[in-house]
Parts: C-alpha cells; structure tokens; sequence
C-alpha cells in the first residue's frame, strides 16, 4: 500500500517536474485527493510535510542531475521545478550540506535528512525605503475579519468544532435559547489553550446540512466535532450532546440531560468540563474558574441576552439596532451584566464602523468601561476597550487589552484578526503580524467560496513577504489568482514579489506599467510605476508618472504617499524644478517629524543625506539598525536609492548597511524557528 501510494505521487511529481507553481493542492488534485488526506498520507508514508516532501523529491532529481549530466545549475534548478537558481543553491546547501557546484567533488551523504530546511537567506544587495503598503493590508484584514479564511495546515489532534445546535421544540420560537447553548459550548471550549475550536462564523453555515460529519471534518480540519440538540419546556431545558471523533464517526462521548432553567450555568460548565476530559486536553486551574464563572445572577436578563446573539451577529445595521434594544434590556434587569456592557459597545462600534463621521465614540467607551468595571477579566470587556481604543487611532493602549483578551480566550479568533491588522498596518512587526496571521488560519474557516479563499491567500502572501518568505508569499499569491483571477490587489502584490526572486527591476517596471494601463485611476500602481523609473535613475519618465501621482493628489485633497515626497522631490530636483522640489522636501521633512515608527531612522537618515549632513544621517541609519522585524522592503532597495549616494563614499556607510541585512536575516531565522515550534510555519 504505502509503494503504491509514493509510486503514483512521484509519477505525478516527475510528470511535472518543471512547473515550479506545481504544489500540495495541485498534488492532491491530481491524485484524487482531499488536500487533508494527501498530507496525512504522505506524513504516514515519510514523516515528511507534504512541502518537504515535494521540495525533497525535486532537489533529488536535481542531484541525480548533477552527478549524471552536464548541464549548468541554473538549467537544473529550473528543470526540476526551482522559480530562481540562488533559492535552489540555498535549499540545496541546507539538504545536501554543501553547494550543488560541489557535487563531484565530495562525498555525498547517502542518508536523505527529514529536517526542514532554515530558511536564511544570504545577504544581498538591491532596491529601498518602503512604501508600506497599510492600504492593502488594511483592507485585505478587514475582508478576513469578516470571516473569509480557512486552514492550509495538517489538522491537530486536539481541534474540536461545535456545529449549530437542533432545536427539538415545535416553537421556532425556542431557538434562540438552543443557540444560546451552542454558544456557550462554544465559548467555553475556546478558554482552553490546549485545544484549537473553530469559530462560530465558520461553523455556522453547517447549520441544517446534509454533510456527512467525516465531511465536515475534513473541511473544517477538525479531530473532533460536538452535535448538540436541545428545547425550553416551562422552566426545564432538555439537552442531548454528543462528542465524534471525526476519523472513525463514532461517538466519543455523549449524554442527556434534563434540567432546570435556574441550572443553565451549572449545565454549560459540566458540558465543556466533560468534554475536554474526554478529549484528554489539559485545562489549567485558571481556566476551569474562567469556564465555571456565570455572566449573571439574573436569568431574566440573560434571557435577553440570548435573543440578542443572533441579530447581534449578522452585523447588518437592523440586526444591531434589534440587538442593541435587547442588550440594553439585559442590563435593566441586572446592572452588573458585564457581557452585555461589553456587546454594546462592539454593537455601537459595528454601527460607527463604515460612518464618515462617528457618533458612537463616546457611547462606546462608556460602555467599555462600565464592561471592565464589573469584569475586567472577560475577554469581550477589554474587545470593546480595544475597539474604542482602535477608533481614536491610540493604537498602543490597544495592544494590552488585546493580549490580555487572548490570555484569557485563547481561541478567540476577533482578537487574533484585530492583533494582525494592528501589526501590519498601524504599529509595524511583521514577525507579529506573520504569527497572528497563521494563527488566525487555524481558527476560522470561514471562506467557503473562491473569493474568500482568494483574500486569505493574499493576505498570508503578504504577511510571508513583509518577513523575508519570497518563495512562499509566491505560492499564495499564484493560489490567490488561480482561485479568483479578477482580485484587485494580487497581481500587484505579486509583481513586487517576482521583483523580489528575479531581481529584474526592467520587467517589475514593465509589469507595473502595464497594469496601470489597464485602470489609469489606480494611484498605487501608478506611484510603483514612477519609483521603479527613479531607481533606475531615468529621472525624465520617473518625473513623467509622479506629476500625474502629484496632480491627482492635488486635485482630490489626497493626504496618500507621503513616503515618497523625498524622492518626488529628487526627480524634480533632476528636472531643474527647484522651487517645487523644495516643497516636497518640506513635506517629507513634516512626515519624518510625525514618524514614530520603527521606520524613524530610515526616514532620517534619508532627509540628511538629502540636506548634505551624512554623520547624522549614518546615525540614523545605525539607530535604525537596532530595531527588530522591519520589511523585507528595506533590505530590497537600501542599496539602489538614489536618496542615499551622498552617504555611499562613507566610511561606515557599508557597514551600516550590511548591518541592517545580517538583521534582517537572523530574525527571519529566529521568527522561522518559532513559529515552527509553535507548529503555525
């Protein structure tokens, strides 16, 4: 069985041997497989990922290559599926233990290593300062936040979905009560940090299917899945549950019960106690207080807090309002209701989100207080505190309610989403912005069609990107395209990333240029367009493309690219248009000012070099340096920017330089083993 099974997938392998965009999907397609169950075969078979797998298979067949024929290492690297030679030479190195120009001329090990390769990519020189692309992310992040993403990773062992509860009662009326018990399994499960749950917004298009439950399983990449059916009879509920373990569709566990109304909360918490313990997952002692803990004394107000949660999430404006009535009714009847304080203010922050001008700020922080107050421990009481935070733009007091809501739900995939867009767009770390990303992947799978999954593979190309991960930011981005061609971001995402592999800055120029072409109004591709000119010092047609970026800035009152007011200023400078040149020095001078990003001392040292003051621009350069996750950007164009030749005769301007390249590249390392030990790379 397991010759049969690595036959035909090295059949299919050398069949398409050279296409480098030929990966884990397009294997499991071709075999007729799940992409879940072409990984676990293949971990059975070799304890290998599917990834080292079919990187394993091609460096291979490019060792027998070497040691067989005569072509060159740049042929073979292509021929055996390898988008650029220097990433084939590094995989090579990192299998083999030497270069593959060395083949001949020592010993090769005979033993094939299982390790996966360490990602660390060699010094290099090329293109820089960043356009930090906050626009895409931005709105990309909003899109996943949305509910659109679903996972790539081979499923855990500890990973439970609890799907839409049944409600048994002839009173649709009820309903809203059984899904009140769905959301409570739910929430307690997503306390404990040992075991992955899957979000509501991912389960619940479940909610009447005809879906076998190996199925669901396998598209929600679970172990485990809880079925649950339930009614209010009088003041008793009555409540049939079941644990399966989706591998073999039988029950794990299952019961019945019959309680009181007065129970409820007795109930939930028995449930989710009895369900971890059957999944063996280790609940810590903190935990189970946060599990056992009531959200209210007063059953009458979480009755209207239950008929709340489900206009509460569609999100729509009608369904808010609806749920805002009902919220407020909760806390009439117990004014210490924390939760509900806390889905007021998300409820109000819903209804401001997509307004120009706010009216709910106030509202919401009022709200958000009054949910700490009487419970600063619940994750949703410091959601609404970091939501309103996020509002007036004090993204730093954001960042401790956000962790802390983690700390305490663990699972919670809101706070996950908020943590990345935060760290991609508004306090730079790509690292952090690369973690909450996969960890986001885990939890919510919501992107149940071709668009969705589009976006969430956009959106981790991007975040492979920003830390150094060309090839697999390449990967995404082609999935992204392949599963919808018209995504308005990824083709231009993507040429900056071929940029990245090719090193061709003629062909980015071109690609750019001829995407533009196609929608003139894009002002994103348009000032690519005019800084690949600038790099390659054709100042004439780089002036060409940034007066038409300037008089579109001008005309709509566009406060957009302040980045590039530096070598907007320079290209004028070339032309001979001093006066005007001088105002976007100024501009960029004002940005620099208002720069508290890590990127701080790269702005500076580019405005002194500019001013004829290269000490302190090197020590800007230097402070620069000692920061930690900056974007791969940086490393790409430090070396080709015209901004910075006042500093290139510099005695320390080279060691700089490669100072800031070495730490680049040992914290893509560090960042790559980390997450690898936390199982997300």
């Amino acid at each position: 069985m397991q010759g049969d099974f690595i036959h035909q997938a090295e059949t299919i392998l050398e069949e398409n041997l050279s296409n480098a965009q030929f990966g884990v999907s397009e294997l499991a397609e071709a075999m007729n497989m799940s992409r879940s169950s072409l990984l676990r075969n293949i971990r059975k078979h070799t304890e290998l990922s599917a990834t080292q797998y079919i990187r394993q298979f091609r460096l291979a067949r490019g060792l027998d290559m070497l040691q067989h024929g005569s072509k060159t290492v740049s042929e073979i690297s292509y021929e055996v599926g390898f988008g650029s030679t220097s990433y084939f030479i590094k995989c090579f190195r990192e299998h083999y233990g030497h270069p593959p120009g060395e083949v001949g001329k020592i010993e090769l090990q005979e033993e094939v290593s299982t390790e996966e390769p360490v990602l660390k990519e060699p010094s290099r020189t090329f293109p820089w300062p960043i356009a930090v692309t906050v626009s895409l992310v931005a709105i990309v992040g909003l899109y996943l936040a949305l509910g659109n993403t679903y996972s790539v990773q081979d499923t855990p062992d500890k990973s439970i979905a609890v799907l839409p509860f049944k409600n048994e009662s002839s009173d649709s009326t009820n309903l809203y009560f059984v899904n009140g018990l769905m959301e409570s399994a739910l929430t307690n499960l997503q306390k404990i940090e040992d075991l992955r749950v899957i979000s509501r917004t991912s389960v619940e298009r479940y909610r009447g299917t005809q879906k076998s439950i190996p199925q669901i399983a396998e598209e929600l990449n679970v172990s485990y899945l809880v079925e649950g059916s339930g009614q209010r009879v009088g003041n008793q509920v009555l409540l049939n549950i079941q644990l399966i373990d989706a591998a073999t569709d039988q029950h794990v566990w299952a019961e019945e019960y019959t309680r009181e109304v007065v129970d409820i909360f007795a109930l939930q918490s028995e449930v989710a106690r009895k369900i971890a313990d059957a999944i063996a997952v280790v609940v810590t002692p903190a935990e189970l207080e946060q599990i056992d803990k009531k959200p209210t004394e007063n059953l009458t107000a979480y009755d209207y807090y239950l008929q709340a949660l489900d206009p509460f999430y569609s999100r729509t404006a009608d369904g808010l309002n609806t749920a805002i009535l009902l919220f407020k009714k909760a806390v009439e009847h117990d004014p210490e209701f924390a939760l509900a304080y806390a889905n007021l203010a998300i409820s109000y922050h819903f209804l401001d989100l997509y307004q120009t001008e706010k009216q709910y700020t106030e509202l919401i922080n009022n709200y958000a207080d009054k949910a700490l107050l009487y419970d600063s421990r619940l994750p949703e009481s410091l959601i609404a505190k970091a939501l309103y935070y996020k509002l007036i733009k004090e993204y730093r007091l954001a960042l401790p309610h956000l962790e802390k809501a983690l700390e305490y739900n663990p699972n919670n995939n809101a706070v996950i989403q908020m943590l990345s867009d935060l760290y991609a767009s508004y306090l730079p770390n790509t690292a952090k912005y690369l973690e909450y990303a996969l960890m986001g992947i885990q939890l919510d799978l919501d992107a149940n069609d071709s668009v969705g999954k589009s976006y969430l593979h956009l959106n981790l190309s991007s975040a492979f990107f920003q830390n150094g991960f060309v090839e697999e930011a390449i990967e995404q981005v082609n999935k992204s395209l392949s599963l919808f061609p018209d995504n308005y971001y990824s083709p231009y995402a993507r040429i900056s990333m071929l940029y990245a592999r090719d090193r061709d800055m003629e062909q980015a120029k071109g690609q750019f240029l001829h995407l533009w072409k196609q929608d003139t109004t894009r002002l994103e591709i348009l000032q690519e367009v005019a800084r690949y000119y600038y790099f390659m010092e054709a100042y004439d047609s780089a002036y060409y493309y940034y007066e038409k970026l300037v008089s579109a800035r001008d005309l709509y009152g566009l406060e957009i690219f302040a980045q590039e007011n530096a070598k907007i200023g320079l290209v004028y400078e070339k032309m001979g248009l001093t006066e005007e040149a001088g105002r976007f020095f100024n501009d960029y001078a004002a940005y620099c000012d208002e720069d508290n990003s890590i990127y701080r001392g790269a702005s500076l040292a580019t405005k002194y070099a500019h001013e004829g003051k290269p000490d302190l621009a090197i020590d800007q350069l230097e402070t620069f340096a000692a920061q930690d996750y900056y974007q791969y950007a940086v490393v790409l164009f430090i070396d080709s920017d015209p901004l910075l030749d006042p500093l290139r005769s510099h005695p320390e301007f080279g060691k700089v330089v490669q100072k800031i390249k070495d730490g680049f590249y040992e914290n893509q390392e560090k960042l790559k083993k980390s997450l690898e030990a936390k199982g997300l790379f």
